[in-house]
């Protein structure tokens, strides 16, 4: 190949062998052509010699024997596109090796940027020529006539290839200093204006110098966020454009093998974004192994639908920053392992990318010891680029990998593994348990995952957070709330994404409907549809508000099965026939400490006639000491009861308390736990005893004067 007169003098691509032998013994079949659509041939303009690539891109090339034949295919704005089919020419033509860099390397290098623009070149490969001597190859056949390419074309096996190596040499200073480059796209970036100015006007003195032009319509300049590469980049991170997101939401169930290949193809290009990918997509990918029959059933629709809203609701992921330390946590369940990377950039710890795959057969039988291990791997393996040399804490729900170094007896996979993490890392292992570990998605069943997301595809639930928040007075006043706002929603801040759910019970009832009515849920207990919502959301009191929805669902009540013991018959007290004979007893505690060091009292009351004595003492007595007392104020004036009722506090279930009033055939009877309307007497003297105490003692330190 070579250049345009005065365009890209230094920077040309390497020239093939002359003539049509490319490899050594191959040679190139003269090609066929296709039969074109009547309404595609006949347009004038199109494929006329008038309508071929215009200016000096094409010439006649009647003298040529072999030629490719062209295609059509749409355009967005309704007009054709020619496409020409050079698959023979790429059967025998030397593949060039240079390597097209991968999306998430050059992102990278994005970190603390602040500013972005953004600068498309117009017809991409049509701004570099190709030698006279080899433009006979690119001969292409119409019914119009023969031409060849006088730049080089699209279709060709080397021609991303050589358009990167031409870029990447006109920009060879600046490269991964101020501008990043993805074939035609450049993107320029900078910490501060003025800086970007200055490396905006490099960047246009390179295009100037080398004659490259540019697609003014496709460029951006100044901005703190911008689309490149399929993401949206910003101050905040990297997050998935939203162009893509619409192409998601708006896919329709696959009905054949082709159309879920598609689909899994697409939604692979997110899988950074999104946790447990691999375990989601268990239930598609099985439909794709050989000899299994596609039957699209309610678990490939569960996942489908979790994918597909997991990917509008995925985080927006933070750019590593390798002057901090990393933080990784893993899982593992019978099916996939996962992990996320974190790091804390002052607000918690924030994600910088998820991973996940499927298990091996032969992984699939490790114990549970070597699955949560090989999640642990993987992960290094993944994120070696970024975790080599740093500090790195792996946090695991697996208890005894904490203790990994230390273990005596090894078998030699985990000796291999173990060698691989001392020789490569630095490290440390540490223990969270399962309920609060952010890679713990796997262990959500796929159909209890899609019921959580429904919900946040409510159209209605949507309108309900927006009004609540503008009422909801922790978002009012939020100076001490630890949340944050991205567009418009409130997460809390604690490195998990949960959505705040705003002070309003409609919406609250809603979402817990959502997830325990579903039908892929079917109506789960208090822990099941607490966890699912845990996962997403947050609200104070929401332990109490699920158990209140859950007791009161009326399938429940009238489908389920009971799991309890049957309840026994009331058990009413005894009534005493004489004053004294029955006695409840209980403290008043919380009163403020006097000269003398009470600070609580001892109440006993006479069931049959409501006469009580108050015995002032500290919180801290023991068993014999209240013994002593009631036998002082109580035994000394009335006698020894024959009940005793009170509540189940340590000092009345001792040992001691028990054998005492055994000795003197004293029945002790206990109100029931979490139920003190068994001794409601005492309860009623007590409030009225604190409310006496409030009213008639200004001075509450000494209100035993009182």
């Amino acid at each position: 190949m070579r250049d345009f007169p005065g365009r890209l003098a230094k920077w040309t691509a390497t020239r093939t062998t002359p003539g049509p032998q490319n490899r050594a013994g191959a040679r190139r079949a003269a090609y066929s052509t296709h039969a074109m659509a009547p309404d595609s041939a006949g347009l004038t303009g199109v494929t006329k010699p008038a309508g071929l690539p215009a200016g000096e891109r094409v010439h006649s090339a009647e003298h040529v024997t072999v030629a490719a034949p062209i295609l059509f295919t749409p355009k967005k704005d309704g007009g054709l596109r020619m496409c020409t089919d050079y698959r023979a020419l790429n059967r025998v033509t030397i593949k060039s090796r240079y390597p097209i860099p991968r999306t998430d390397e050059l992102i990278d290098n994005l970190r603390g940027a602040r500013y972005f623009s953004k600068i498309d070149l117009r017809g991409c490969y049509h701004q570099i020529r190709v030698f006279a001597d080899d433009c006979h190859k690119t001969a292409f056949r119409t019914r119009y006539g023969s031409y060849e390419y006088t730049v080089m074309p699209f279709g060709l096996t080397n021609a991303a290839s050589t358009f990167q190596l031409t870029m990447n040499g006109v920009f060879r200073d600046l490269l991964d200093k101020c501008v990043i480059i993805y074939m035609d796209d450049i993107l320029i970036y900078s910490k501060t204006r003025e800086q970007h100015l200055k490396d905006l006007e490099a960047v246009f003195q390179r295009l100037q110098q080398h004659r490259l032009i540019t697609k003014g319509s496709k460029c951006e300049f100044l901005k703190q966020e911008l689309e490149f590469l399929g993401h949206v980049i910003s101050t905040e991170g990297i997050r998935i454009d939203p162009k893509k997101l619409r192409a998601i939401q708006e896919w329709k169930p696959p009905r054949n093998l082709q159309q879920l290949q598609s689909f899994l193809g697409f939604v692979n290009y997110v899988r950074r974004f999104i946790p447990n990918m691999a375990g989601l997509t268990g239930p598609l990918t099985d439909l794709l192994q050989k000899g299994t029959f596609y039957e699209w059933g309610e678990k490939q629709q569960a996942a489908f639908e979790a994918l597909k809203i997991l990917s509008m609701t995925a985080p927006v992921l933070r750019i590593a920053d390798p002057a901090r330390p990393f933080e990784v946590i893993t899982d593992a369940n019978d099916i996939a392992i996962g992990a996320v990377l974190m790091q804390d950039f002052g607000n918690g710890l924030q994600p910088i990318a998820y991973e996940s795959r499927k298990m091996q057969s032969a992984e699939r039988n490790y114990p549970v010891y070597d699955k949560k291990m090989l999640a642990i791997v993987h992960a290094f393996k993944i994120w070696r680029c970024y975790l080599t040399g740093a500090d790195v804490t792996v946090r695991t729900d697996h208890k005894s990998l904490q203790y990994l170094r230390a273990q005596p007896n090894l078998n030699p996979r985990q000796i291999r593994w173990l060698d691989y993490l001392e020789s490569n890392f630095t490290y440390k292992i540490t223990y969270k348990k399962g309920a609060n570990n952010i890679a713990d998605a796997l262990s959500t069943p796929s159909a209890q995952l899609a019921a959580v997301l429904v919900a946040q595809s409510n159209p209605l639930l949507s309108e309900l957070f927006t009004h609540g928040y503008s009422t909801d007075p922790f978002v009012v006043n939020d100076g001490h709330l630890p949340i944050t706002t991205r567009k418009g929603v409130y997460y809390l801040r604690s490195g998990t994404d949960r959505i705040w759910v705003p002070s309003y019970r409609l919406l609250r009832e809603l979402l817990i409907q959502e997830v325990h009515d579903s039908n892929l849920s079917g109506h789960f207990g208090v822990d099941k549809t607490l966890k699912a919502l845990q996962r997403f959301y947050y609200w104070p009191d929401m332990v109490t508000d699920v158990q209140r929805y859950v007791a009161a669902c009326p399938i429940c009540q009238r489908m389920k099965s009971s799991h309890q013991r049957p309840t026994g018959l009331l058990q009413p007290l005894e009534p005493p026939q004489r004053p004294w004979q029955h006695v409840t007893m209980d403290f008043v505690t919380g009163l403020p400490a006097g000269p003398s060091g009470n600070d609580a009292v001892l109440v006993v009351v006479d069931r049959l006639k409501k006469m009580a004595h108050f015995a002032p003492c500290r919180t801290t007595i023991t068993a014999e000491e209240t013994a002593r007392l009631f036998i002082s104020t109580v035994v000394r004036l009335h006698g020894i009861p024959a009940a005793i009722i009170s509540d189940r506090d340590p000092k009345f279930t001792s040992k001691f308390w028990q054998d005492t009033w055994a000795r003197y055939g004293t029945r002790l009877q206990f109100s029931s736990a979490y139920h003190p309307q068994t001794d409601g007497q005492t309860e009623r003297t007590n409030q009225t005893t604190e409310q006496l105490i409030r009213t008639n003692c200004p001075d509450r330190k000494k209100w035993e004067d009182c």
